[in-house]
């Protein structure tokens, strides 16, 4: 006869066999007869399982579940006080049992009693008197599904993990409250911005560049394609920006740069498109080029109809030698400019539906109250978000810059 071990998890007490892939799993024996348990613990043991634990009833098994996490419980239905069907429905009540394989043993073979067991949390059954091979077959198939589904488990942690951590630096790379709060006290230019992501990381970035006597350099860059692999390609170009300040105060020239560098270090197949602009509130201008990107949309002081911004170039990354051309927006006290990532005219041309949209300049017209950017830009955000959805097809992204009035 076999007695009841009593182990610390993670022991075992065979030796000199092979083990199987699951072999070390744990094993709970639920029965109320003695024989029914050293007969199933025998059956295990010869097909190499070495860590068995046994339950003499319901409130047994219970407490030994709690205590030692088995990987399968082998379960009797029919026992005095907490039976096998209830035992079953406080496993699938807690969330730590789940997942937790239960093997019901039992010898009611009507059609009700297989499904009120079924309903109880049962994940498979095997019928009394028990057939070895089908008993071996069953624990084997389980204990390997449930194998499988740890692993699942942990990769997606590790995954989480690792996503969460490479959001972290992504949003590190964007400009700070404080950086803003800055430029704005020292250009009277107020700068908001909305990202929605298609996934965990975008193929969407923009930042600042501060220049001398009030100007500042501002660019979104979209890079094709979305998820890590855009992601990568972003933080890589975020770097050349950085490196860049020497050309900042000229778009066109930045972007020539930019691209030169781009182009020896993006793959081929991939490319970005990319807006850079100076404003310059000395002079109530604000000067771009585009890197096959939207133009700029202009709203005029007091809120009047928007308006969009010349755009041409080439993809960064695709020629090293290609040529940006600089073009010159007016930019007075109480205007705004808006920069924004393709997708979001995608989106709107077709209403995300397939459908002719309202186009960018119509929807901001409908939502503008005058031309103020902290009343204004939030009614655009929650406009175009109707559109798009949430989460979107892809990654979008908009820059609003609203002058301040002149007393």
């Amino acid at each position: 006869m076999i007695a009841d071990p009593a182990f610390p998890a993670g022991e075992g007490h065979t030796a000199g066999r092979t083990p199987l892939p699951v072999a070390d799993s744990v094993i709970l024996v639920v029965d109320d007869i003695e024989w029914n348990r050293a007969l199933i613990g025998t059956l295990l043991e010869e097909a190499g399982y070495s860590r068995i634990l046994y339950a003499v009833d319901g409130q047994d098994a219970l407490d030994k579940i709690a205590a030692h996490r088995p990987d399968l419980v082998i379960l009797d239905i029919m026992m005095p006080g907490i039976d096998g069907f209830e035992v079953c429905r406080r496993l699938r009540a807690n969330h730590d049992y789940a997942d937790l394989p239960v093997l019901v043993q039992t010898a009611l073979s009507g059609v009700e009693d297989r499904n009120r067991a079924f309903e109880s949390g049962t994940t498979d059954l095997v019928t009394k008197p028990l057939d070895r091979a089908e008993l071996l077959a069953r624990v084997a198939i389980h204990l390997e599904n449930r194998a499988l589904i740890r692993d699942l488990q942990l990769y997606r942690e590790r995954v989480e993990g690792e996503l969460a951590m490479a959001r972290a630096i992504f949003e590190h790379l964007l400009p700070s409250a404080a950086t803003l709060a800055s430029l704005e006290a020292g250009s009277g230019v107020a700068i908001r911005s909305h990202m929605l992501r298609s996934s965990e990381l975008g193929g969407d970035i923009w930042g600042t560049v501060a220049l001398d006597d009030g100007r500042f350099g501002i660019y979104l860059l979209d890079l094709a394609g979305r998820g890590v692999s855009a992601a990568l390609n972003v933080c890589r170009l975020h770097t050349l920006v950085r490196e860049l300040t020497g050309f900042a105060a000229q778009p066109a020239q930045f972007l020539a740069e930019l691209n030169r560098r781009a182009h020896d270090l993006l793959f081929l197949g991939e490319h970005a498109a990319m807006i850079y602009g100076v404003a310059s509130p000395s002079v109530d201008r604000f000067s771009y080029a585009c890197a096959a990107a939207g133009g700029p949309l202009v709203v005029p002081p007091g809120g009047g109809a928007p308006w969009v911004g010349d755009a041409a170039g080439l993809p960064l990354g695709v020629s090293a030698d290609a040529v940006f051309e600089q073009r010159d927006l007016p930019f007075p006290p109480g205007a705004s400019i808006l920069l924004h990532s393709n997708a979001i005219l995608d989106a709107l041309d077709d209403g995300g539906s397939g459908d002719a949209g309202p186009g960018l300049p119509e929807l901001i017209a409908r939502r503008i109250a005058g031309g103020d950017p902290d009343a204004a830009f939030p009614a655009v955000v929650e406009a175009l978000g109707a559109v798009v959805g949430n989460p979107p097809r892809d990654d979008h992204t908009l820059v609003w810059l609203g002058r301040r009035q002149v007393p």
